[in-house]
């Protein structure tokens, strides 16, 4: 490999990573969780996250921040309201919510990626209008509720994420939408991000990446773990789940049933969980696929350098 020229403002260029392969299939991962608090954990997902795009693999990461954004709030006198199970987001905390998830959370994500190969890119939901939401109104007591500035998805357009996949890229998306209906934003679930924007990218896997192993068959009386469930098996449980898990389950559903091949709930507290859940056949945690599935072997790879050319891909060496 020649030497890298280098001028007076340049620094000597990192490794670059090793080729895709060509166009191989989407894996979104949802980070939350102790992934996103413990640092040490977090720079070992991120790692992992390299390896499974070395795999042929395109991952696209969609992040949460709910500690940290709880932790600026308190810090600047707001309230740390949740209604309905949802965080009540004023304009002043929309403000902070912002900043947090796009400014901190995002770019450490980012940085950590790029220390082993400059590939990730950090993206707001509301850049190109990625994605686009209106006021959520939950019910409580029968009755909708205004809990502020909290966004209900109506619309992914996956253009710029798709241009970022394409060439290679690993796009670190953070869960704040464009509104629809004035010209603010909104906060949105990130599990609920990641299974539309899975869904609307033709992803091949989910991955839901968070502090517990899976979903139990028997909560709270039991800690056995349900290694494989039907679209429809997942639906009669979710009256049933607590509400921290609910929106993965729900986001897990609407996934499978918008076209991905498989959903996973996995502990990303234990070494690999990502690169396991993305490569491995019968991954930790719970499975859950669509109704009649018969989930054939993870075979797909990406092709080509020659292959990456002719699609406008960057082969990278």
């Amino acid at each position: 490999m020649p030497e890298p020229q280098l001028t007076a403002h340049s620094r000597p260029a990192r490794p670059a990573a090793r080729s895709t392969g060509g166009l191989g299939p989407i894996t979104v991962i949802k980070l939350g969780g102790s992934a996103l608090v413990d640092d040490a954990l977090k720079a070992a997902i991120a790692r992992d996250v390299v390896r499974v795009r070395d795999e042929g693999l395109r991952p696209l990461i969609v992040h949460g921040g709910g500690p940290q954004i709880s932790a600026e709030l308190t810090r600047r006198g707001l309230a740390n309201e949740f209604r309905a199970g949802l965080r009540v987001t004023t304009p002043d905390a929309m403000d902070v919510v912002r900043m947090v998830l796009v400014g901190q959370v995002q770019r450490d994500l980012v940085g950590l990626i790029n220390r082993d190969v400059p590939l990730a890119v950090g993206v707001s939901g509301e850049d190109a209008d990625t994605i686009t939401a209106v006021r959520h109104r939950p019910e409580v007591g029968g009755e909708p509720v205004d809990i502020g500035r909290v966004g209900e998805i109506i619309k992914v357009d996956t253009a710029l994420l798709d241009a970022l996949l394409v060439q290679g890229f690993i796009p670190v998306v953070s869960p704040v939408a464009r509104s629809a209906e004035d010209g603010f934003v909104h906060n949105v679930n990130a599990d609920t991000a990641a299974a539309a924007l899975a869904a609307a990218l033709g992803a091949r896997d989910l991955l839901m990446v968070t502090d517990v192993k899976g979903l139990y068959a028997d909560w709270p009386h039991g800690d056995e773990i349900v290694s494989r469930l039907t679209a429809a098996q997942l639906e009669a449980l979710l009256p049933h789940l607590t509400s921290g898990m609910l929106p993965k389950a729900e986001g897990c559903l609407r996934a499978v049933r918008g076209g991905v091949r498989s959903a996973h709930i996995v502990d990303g507290r234990v070494p690999h969980a990502v690169l396991t859940g993305a490569l491995a056949d019968k991954p930790l945690g719970t499975t859950i696929v669509p109704d009649g599935s018969s989930l054939r072997p993870r075979a797909e790879r990406g092709t080509t350098h020659e292959h990456q050319r002719r699609h406008g891909e960057r082969p990278r060496a």
